[in-house]
Protein backbone atom coordinates (compact mmCIF):
# COMPACT_ATOMS: atom_id res chain seq x y z
CA UNK A 1 0.00 0.00 0.00
CA UNK A 2 1.42 3.37 -1.14
CA UNK A 3 0.75 7.06 -2.36
CA UNK A 4 3.56 8.48 -3.90
CA UNK A 5 4.43 12.10 -5.75
CA UNK A 6 6.12 12.55 -8.76
CA UNK A 7 9.52 14.70 -8.75
CA UNK A 8 7.56 17.89 -10.30
CA UNK A 9 4.87 17.01 -7.61
CA UNK A 10 7.44 16.79 -4.69
CA UNK A 11 9.14 19.89 -5.94
CA UNK A 12 6.21 22.03 -6.60
CA UNK A 13 4.62 20.96 -2.53
CA UNK A 14 8.28 21.72 -0.88
CA UNK A 15 8.70 25.18 -2.67
CA UNK A 16 4.88 25.66 -1.86
CA UNK A 17 5.72 24.58 1.68
CA UNK A 18 9.34 26.44 2.24
CA UNK A 19 7.00 30.29 1.02
CA UNK A 20 4.89 28.86 3.39
CA UNK A 21 6.95 28.97 6.02
CA UNK A 22 5.32 25.82 8.36
CA UNK A 23 4.07 22.42 7.21
CA UNK A 24 4.55 18.90 7.22
CA UNK A 25 3.22 17.77 4.22
CA UNK A 26 0.53 17.27 1.96
CA UNK A 27 -2.86 15.47 3.00
CA UNK A 28 -4.55 13.50 0.35
CA UNK A 29 -7.79 12.02 0.62
CA UNK A 30 -11.35 11.37 -0.59
CA UNK A 31 -15.01 12.91 -0.38
CA UNK A 32 -18.64 11.91 -1.84
CA UNK A 33 -18.97 14.43 -4.60
CA UNK A 34 -19.68 14.94 -8.04
CA UNK A 35 -21.84 12.40 -10.43
CA UNK A 36 -19.38 9.79 -10.27
CA UNK A 37 -19.23 9.55 -6.63
CA UNK A 38 -16.33 10.65 -5.14
CA UNK A 39 -13.49 13.77 -5.45
CA UNK A 40 -9.66 14.40 -4.47
CA UNK A 41 -9.24 16.28 -1.43
CA UNK A 42 -5.94 17.95 -1.51
CA UNK A 43 -4.38 20.05 1.48
CA UNK A 44 -1.70 21.24 3.61
CA UNK A 45 -1.15 19.76 6.84
CA UNK A 46 1.01 21.27 9.84
CA UNK A 47 0.73 17.83 12.15
CA UNK A 48 -1.12 14.39 11.98
CA UNK A 49 -3.77 12.67 13.25
CA UNK A 50 -3.17 9.38 15.31
CA UNK A 51 -5.37 6.95 12.84
CA UNK A 52 -3.10 8.66 10.04
CA UNK A 53 -0.91 6.60 7.84
CA UNK A 54 2.22 8.82 6.55
CA UNK A 55 4.15 7.75 3.30
CA UNK A 56 7.34 9.64 1.81
CA UNK A 57 7.76 10.61 -1.47
CA UNK A 58 11.06 12.46 -3.40
CA UNK A 59 11.47 13.80 0.76
CA UNK A 60 7.95 15.28 0.92
CA UNK A 61 5.13 13.32 3.26
CA UNK A 62 2.02 12.26 2.29
CA UNK A 63 -0.72 11.64 4.83
CA UNK A 64 -4.10 9.95 4.12
CA UNK A 65 -6.67 8.73 6.75
CA UNK A 66 -7.03 5.16 6.83
CA UNK A 67 -10.73 5.31 5.57
CA UNK A 68 -9.37 7.03 1.91
CA UNK A 69 -6.56 4.25 1.05
CA UNK A 70 -8.52 2.19 -0.23
CA UNK A 71 -9.91 4.58 -3.18
CA UNK A 72 -6.16 6.21 -3.77
CA UNK A 73 -3.90 3.03 -2.96
CA UNK A 74 -1.26 2.78 -5.51
CA UNK A 75 -2.02 6.54 -6.91
CA UNK A 76 0.92 8.64 -7.72
CA UNK A 77 0.01 12.47 -7.73
CA UNK A 78 2.02 14.80 -10.62
CA UNK A 79 1.95 17.81 -11.20
CA UNK A 80 2.34 19.05 -14.71
CA UNK A 81 1.41 21.97 -17.12
CA UNK A 82 -0.19 22.22 -20.36
CA UNK A 83 0.04 24.80 -22.18
CA UNK A 84 -0.82 27.82 -20.10
CA UNK A 85 -2.79 25.36 -17.28
CA UNK A 86 -0.85 23.79 -14.52
CA UNK A 87 -1.90 21.92 -11.90
CA UNK A 88 -1.77 18.61 -9.71
CA UNK A 89 -2.69 14.89 -11.96
CA UNK A 90 -4.04 12.07 -10.35
CA UNK A 91 -2.99 8.94 -11.94
CA UNK A 92 -4.79 6.81 -9.80
CA UNK A 93 -4.99 2.92 -11.07
CA UNK A 94 -8.34 2.28 -8.95
CA UNK A 95 -10.60 4.43 -10.89
CA UNK A 96 -12.69 2.69 -13.33
CA UNK A 97 -14.44 5.64 -14.56
CA UNK A 98 -14.77 9.45 -14.06
CA UNK A 99 -16.86 12.23 -15.11
CA UNK A 100 -17.00 14.38 -18.42
CA UNK A 101 -15.88 17.51 -16.46
CA UNK A 102 -13.22 15.82 -14.72
CA UNK A 103 -14.05 16.93 -11.12
CA UNK A 104 -15.59 13.26 -9.83
CA UNK A 105 -14.70 9.14 -10.08
CA UNK A 106 -15.98 6.14 -9.30
CA UNK A 107 -13.98 2.65 -8.41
Amino acid sequence: MAVTLSESAARHVSNFIAKRGKGYGIRLGVRTSGCSGMAYKLEFVDATEDQDLVFESHGVKVVVDPKSLPYIDGTELDFVREGLNEGFKFNNPNVKDACGCGESFNV
